[in-house]
């Protein structure tokens, strides 16, 4: 059997990750949480050009403060991504969600592109002016929160964990219920989720209702 593996007393294969080196780590982590949603994150370069890059670890984690993090790995040791540095020095970031429509672009944009290549050009995407923070978001986006950096984890030399606070959320038209109660359908945005293996996603608008239990209910069902 292989190190890292064992096969336990139960019906489960246990992997130690102490025992793993960090790329079987990664592909048993990003085979099992599933699906995740998309950062598809554009930051600004220090010519002040835009940059865009998908991100797969990433989620949301509370309000008041609204709270997102994303998991960033350099391409390399010693080889960071754009994305990474571009936050840190300017503060500031947009992450769109990435719709079915979109996901072809995004894949553009995933390309290991130099630094001088503008990865939005090259997928045919357009832009338009945030609100509150000086990075554009993706307008073929069907929803885009502009972020301001609160933190940042550095886990290893090349891999950071980026923390922000989402200062306005942009919504497709079509897509919002009722503004002033903060509806929004879910559905009609139509995103995508990462999935397993190197190129494997899923839509997220194939789901199903299933309400949760009140505890009065429960004990007196």
């Amino acid at each position: 059997m292989d190190r890292g593996c064992d096969s336990g007393d139960d019906a489960n294969m246990m992997f130690d990750f102490a025992d793993l080196k960090p790329v079987d780590q990664y592909k048993l982590l990003a085979s099992t949480i599933v699906p995740r949603p998309i950062a598809w994150v554009v930051t600004l370069s220090p010519d002040g050009s835009p940059n865009a890059a998908p991100f797969s670890f990433f989620n949301a984690f509370g309000a008041g403060p609204p709270i997102i993090c994303i998991g960033i790995a350099s391409r390399a040791a010693g080889d960071p991504k754009d994305t990474g540095g571009n936050i840190r020095r300017t503060g500031e970031f947009v992450v769109n969600l990435v719709g079915h429509a979109n996901a072809m672009a995004m894949n553009v944009t995933a390309i290991e592109f130099g630094p001088q290549i503008n990865e939005l050009a090259e997928a045919k995407l357009s832009t338009i002016a945030s609100a509150k923070i000086g990075p554009p978001r993706i307008a073929e986006s069907p929803a885009a929160m502009e972020c301001r950096l609160h933190s940042v984890l550095e886990f290893a030399e090349d891999r950071l964990l980026v923390v922000g606070e989402v200062l306005a959320l942009h919504v497709r038209d079509d897509a919002v219920l009722d503004a002033k109660r903060c509806q929004i359908d879910t559905p009609k945005l139509d995103l995508i989720g990462r999935m397993h293996g190197g190129g494997w996603y899923v839509r997220a608008n194939e789901g199903f209702e299933l309400p949760r239990i009140q505890v009065e209910d429960w004990f007196h069902s």
